[in-house]
């Protein structure tokens, strides 16, 4: 369209040019009015080509701003692109690098970590014991602070572990004591067979695999699995076990067993004067015995046989048989050999908590012990038995449990006694340097409550009585944890 405009002027001028040319050459023949008209309409030509002109300039020089317009325009499009390509690349910069450290941490993630396999347990008691009739005796303790640690190495293999302080403080001037209480491997061959080795805890009775302070009635343990039965009893050995489909529960196994050597004969201070010192100083036949895996003695080795019946809803039917030799008492003693027998029965119909449960051990040989030891105020027992019954009653009190029982226990440390002095006989207390411990056999009353905070916290209360060490009477409080 510019085009035709520019070449319509120059065609006009052309012809205006041609036409006065033409008109010049006839003039002098036309007559002056008609050349004055023809002059008049070439101006007005002349002054419209005019007019056309100036507005040829006036677009030309539109198109000319227009032009530096499109161009400052593409000049500023140029830049916005160039800012964009630029933000583009720090955009897809940026995006790369988190990509990479959003991978990086997915990457350590999802990575395995040995920590994955890692187990952490614990559990916990404090005491609070006043004997009613012997004030002084009145101790408050922290009686175990216990730590686990597991280790799971594969679908079968599996690590466990129990750190033990007991008495908080464990040193050279203090009474309280560090063990390692459990340290073993388990393997399940398949799925109703498992082995285990290491230092692991004996299958006998209720309470000794099952001694967490939430897991059994009264602050304390009962006598009889404390002193028939040591609690907790642990061996170093290896075993199988496995349950049936129809819910029997095996155990068997070789272990380290008894050292009588260690059984002390003429004390120079009682064993114990208080109840809790009965349940803490080790006085008890296998409690003073057992070895706990402490470098301990293994030329005589012991086995044992657990059995657990389970297959009706709440109840448990078992007992155990545990014998072998056992390090003989001194030198000068033939063969020695040590057995212990139990059986037990716990049955839980809805909010009721029913059990039972008799031991009874021995040694052979304490005759010819004995003699070497007449008149000796702790003779090595012959035989040693216990039972108890206990009922529980578990109430719901505003979403917390509270469960009173009551329990009727008897325990004889020294039921029979071979190669006593003639004078001697089956004593009823023994007498040191330092004044006579009280009698080792008795029968306990005890009447308590256990209130769970939850099922891993619990407060206890228990008022016992005791028939013949009538000084053993005591009040006891307690707080237990488990997790």
């Amino acid at each position: 369209m510019r085009r035709d405009k520019l070449k319509t002027p120059i065609a006009l001028v052309a012809a205006a040019i041609a036409a006065s040319s033409f008109i010049v050459t006839p003039a002098a023949a036309a007559p002056p009015a008609d050349t004055a008209r023809k002059v008049d309409r070439l101006q007005d030509e002349i002054n419209a080509m005019a007019q056309q002109l100036q507005e040829m300039k006036q677009q030309l020089l539109q198109m000319k701003q227009e032009n530096q317009q499109l161009r400052g325009q593409q000049a500023e499009t140029a830049k916005q692109t160039e800012q964009a390509v630029t933000q583009q690349k720090e955009l897809q910069t940026q995006v790369t690098a988190a990509t990479q450290t959003a991978q990086s941490a997915q990457s350590a993630a999802t990575k395995p970590s040995p920590l994955d396999n890692v187990s952490l347990w614990g559990y916990g008691e404090l005491y609070y014991t006043h004997p009613t009739n012997k004030q002084p005796d009145t101790r408050a303790d922290l009686a175990r602070a216990v730590f686990g640690i597991g280790y799971q190495f594969n679908d079968t293999t599996r690590f466990n572990s129990e750190y033990e302080i007991e008495h908080a403080v464990a040193s050279a001037d203090d009474v309280g004591e560090s063990e390692v209480e459990q340290f073993y491997v388990d393997h399940r061959l398949n799925p109703s067979l498992s082995a285990r080795a290491g230092l692991f805890l004996i299958p006998a009775g209720l309470l000794n695999e099952n001694h967490e302070p939430t897991n059994f009635y009264g602050v304390t343990r009962n006598f009889v699995e404390t002193l028939i039965i040591p609690s907790t009893w642990r061996e170093g050995g290896v075993s199988l076990y496995g349950e049936t489909e129809n819910g029997l529960g095996w155990n068997a196994g070789l272990t380290t067993g008894l050292d009588l050597s260690k059984w002390d004969f003429n004390p120079e201070t009682p064993l114990y004067t208080s109840a809790l010192e009965l349940q803490n100083n080790g006085a008890a036949p296998m409690q003073a015995t057992h070895q706990e895996m402490a470098l301990a003695n293994a030329q005589k080795l012991s086995g044992y046989l657990a059995l657990n019946y389970r297959g009706v809803p709440g109840l448990t039917v078992g007992g155990t048989v545990f014998g072998g030799g056992a390090v003989s008492a001194t030198p000068y003693t033939g063969s020695q050999n040590a057995y212990l027998y139990e059986g037990h029965v716990r049955y839980q119909p809805g909010r009721w908590d029913l059990s039972a449960l008799y031991a009874r051990g021995g040694f052979t040989n304490t005759a010819q012990a004995n003699a070497q030891f007449p008149g000796a105020s702790n003779p090595l027992p012959a035989s040693f038995y216990g039972w108890y019954a206990q009922a529980a009653y578990n109430f719901d009190v505003g979403g917390y449990r509270l469960a009173p029982f009551a329990r009727y226990e008897k325990y004889d440390m020294g039921a029979s006694y071979e190669g006593l002095a003639p004078g001697f006989s089956g004593t009823l207390t023994g007498t040191t340097p330092a004044g006579t411990f009280p009698s080792p056999r008795d029968t306990v009353y005890t009447l308590g409550a256990n209130f769970y905070l939850n099922p891993n916290v619990v407060f206890k209360f228990d008022v016992q009585r005791f028939r013949t060490n009538i000084d053993f009477d005591r009040i006891d409080l307690g707080l237990g944890l488990a997790f």
